[in-house]
């Protein structure tokens, strides 16, 4: 397991290159997916500390969903939701999730929560 990998799955290739720029200048190995490759042969390779996960992701995929399949085998894992809308809350799928995010351009928030996220993960390991 990486040191401080973070695994960022979003459709948008923008907010997964800013994601990436960001946690990385944070101190952070980021690795980026858009949601098509199975979760958990992601998960697998690159053996993230904690996952920041788009609630949606494209038309006919759901972040949710990902976050249930994450949740049959990684009971542990962190996973941060994220998304532009504060809808989310109110599906019950989401309380898997460890963190909620709402998409922002202030990304103090989501770095907040992944700082969280990795010291629980640690936790976890210990």
């Amino acid at each position: 397991m990486a040191d401080k990998k973070i695994l960022v799955v979003d459709d948008e290739v923008h907010i997964r290159m800013l994601y990436q720029e960001e946690l990385e200048t944070e101190g952070y190995t980021v690795a980026l997916s858009d949601g098509r490759e199975p979760i958990l042969d992601v998960i697998d390779r690159e053996k993230p500390l904690a996952v920041v996960l788009d609630i949606k992701l494209g038309t006919d995929l759901s972040g949710l969903d990902l976050l249930q399949q994450i949740r049959t085998r990684e009971k542990t894992l962190p996973v941060i939701l994220s998304t532009a809308y504060d809808s989310f809350q109110h599906d019950l799928k989401s309380i898997a999730a460890d963190f909620y995010v709402v998409k922002s351009v202030d990304l103090s928030e989501l770095k907040t929560k992944v700082a969280l996220a990795v010291e629980r993960a640690k936790a976890f390991v210990a």
